[in-house]
């Protein structure tokens, strides 16, 4: 039987630029109190972006977090109060790649660590893509590349491709495929 968690108390512990840290105590099952710690954050988009010839773009860049440089869709997060996130999926997609879509479509929204994140991405199919200039943010370093979808599945199933969102854009676009309806 699951039993919904009603908050107690709330606790800020730490507030960030992009993160923040809170402490809720909790009623769980049998009325006992619990904690759980959650990282708030904005949330943002994650973007599929398919070519004319069928490659799917690609950006690589180093994450502290894992202390390597990982392949990667191309994303980003929406700053705060941000609504329209069509909007931040074009421009992000212009920022890292340069390039622009005549499309764009929703193609699911996913929390990435449930457990303990409210962080919340939505992915976006872009296809009719123009070429154009990146526009990276200032304290950014990404190489890009492309790759078919099979491709992608290949370096997800050795081990290359690690990151979830990417993971998740890979098979969305895949399954599209399988299903016809790319």
């Amino acid at each position: 039987m699951i039993v919904e968690e009603n908050t107690l108390s709330s606790e800020r512990i730490y507030e960030g630029a992009i993160i923040n840290l809170r402490r809720d105590k909790v009623t769980v099952r049998d009325g006992r109190t619990s904690y759980r710690e959650i990282v708030e954050h904005n949330g943002g988009v994650a973007v599929a972006a398919l070519t004319n010839d069928g490659k799917m773009l690609m950006v690589r860049q180093f994450r502290k977090s894992a202390e390597a440089a990982m392949l990667e869709a191309p994303a980003g997060k929406t700053e705060h109060g941000e609504t329209d996130l069509r909007a931040v999926a074009m421009r992000e997609l212009k920022e890292e790649t340069g390039y622009t879509a005549a499309r764009l479509e929703h193609l699911m929204a996913f929390y990435t660590s449930i457990g303990y994140s409210t962080e919340k991405l939505h992915l976006y199919l872009a296809t009719d893509l123009t070429p154009g200039e990146t526009d990276f943010d200032e304290n950014e370093a990404i190489d890009n590349c492309a790759h078919t979808p099979d491709e992608l599945l290949a370096m997800i199933a050795n081990g290359e491709i690690e990151d979830a969102k990417t993971i998740i854009a890979v098979q969305a676009v895949k399954l599209r495929q399988l299903a016809g309806t790319l």
